[in-house]
């Protein structure tokens, strides 16, 4: 059946669309639930697991502070990471070849060997080196430290997770520059901007939509990271003192069940300031939601009426002038 508009013009009316079932996919979906409740109700009966032992150590004054020592772990490794990082991706994109080979160099050293060697290796520095001395070369030194006494364990360990942590981040800014247009900076040095000004106005805001995200992960990474430091030695962050715990009481797996969660209660959180930043410097960018408004308006004037299930609209009749009559 056809319709019949004002100006006698007939158009088709528009196309039903039916979903389709898909039954397979259903029956995976509840298939996948049934495992996971068996798992659950598994899990809640198995005695390995002792979930009374869980909550009793959950809040446990010891956890609660290696966990806090934890987090000050990674934050300070980070921001130390994220200052160097950027220094390193400035470094890798200078024309000055001196200075890129550098850049390039510390990235291959770091990147090339395990976290877990780097961090005994720093573990060991009292040892290659028994004191730190600040004055001129080949003279008397002016002030001379013991390493040990001016090198703590939790010194070492941000040292250690900062260094490596650097080396990732210096190719994740310099991705993030080098997503910006080269058209962008020329554009903002015609306009008389300087460049810092460039960088801080134009550049580092448009490539923080491409940093943003892995930059995320890898401070999800670095708090996992933490649990590596026991190599320097240090055992005061999370891992270690539960481990420590549970080869007293003997209860490996409960003491395991209280640090996994401690993590999942930091990297959700984590994830969530991921989110908002990442939202925040995506403005603007990806696919709008067509304005169902305007599209009527434009069809009202054009006399373009869309149809549904069809690739192109249907032109019904083009637009009248009330003056100058039919075109």
């Amino acid at each position: 059946m056809t319709n019949t508009t004002a100006t006698g013009v007939k158009t088709e009316p528009g196309i039903k669309a039916i979903r389709l079932r898909h039954p397979w996919r259903n029956t995976f979906a509840v298939v996948l639930l049934l495992i996971v409740a068996l798992f659950i109700a598994d899990a809640a009966m198995r005695p390995a697991y002792n979930w009374p032992a869980v909550g009793k150590y959950l809040f446990d004054q010891r956890i609660s502070q290696a966990a806090f020592i934890t987090l000050q772990l990674t934050v300070y490794s980070m921001v130390i990471a994220i200052i160097l990082g950027v220094t390193l991706a400035i470094m890798r994109l200078s024309p000055n070849t001196v200075v890129s080979s550098i850049a390039w160099v510390y990235l291959w050293i770091f990147r090339g060997t395990p976290v877990y060697v780097q961090l005994a290796f720093w573990g060991l520095i009292g040892t290659i080196y028994q004191s730190i001395d600040i004055g001129l070369p080949f003279t008397e030194p002016w002030v001379s430290f013991p390493t040990r006494v001016a090198l703590s364990a939790f010194i070492l360990a941000i040292v250690g997770l900062a260094l490596n942590e650097a080396a990732y981040m210096a190719e994740i800014v310099r991705a993030g520059l080098l997503s910006v247009d080269s058209g962008q900076e020329e554009a903002a040095t015609a306009l008389g901007m300087s460049w810092f000004q460039t960088m801080v106005r134009v550049i580092v805001p448009q490539s923080m939509r491409v940093i943003i995200p892995p930059a995320g992960n890898e401070v999800i990474s670095m708090l996992k990271t933490t649990s590596l430091v026991t190599a320097i030695p240090f055992t005061l962050e999370l891992y270690t003192r539960s481990r420590d715990i549970a080869a007293v009481t003997f209860e490996t797996v409960p003491m395991l069940i209280v640090a996994s969660i401690w993590y999942l209660f930091f990297t959700s959180i984590l994830m969530v300031g991921q989110y908002f930043l990442e939202k925040r410097f995506a403005r603007g960018i990806g696919d709008r939601r067509p304005d169902k408004k305007a599209d009527d308006a434009s069809a009202a004037l054009t006399g373009v009426t869309p149809v549904v299930g069809s690739g192109q609209p249907t032109v019904v009749s083009p637009a009248t002038d009330p003056y100058q009559g039919d075109r």
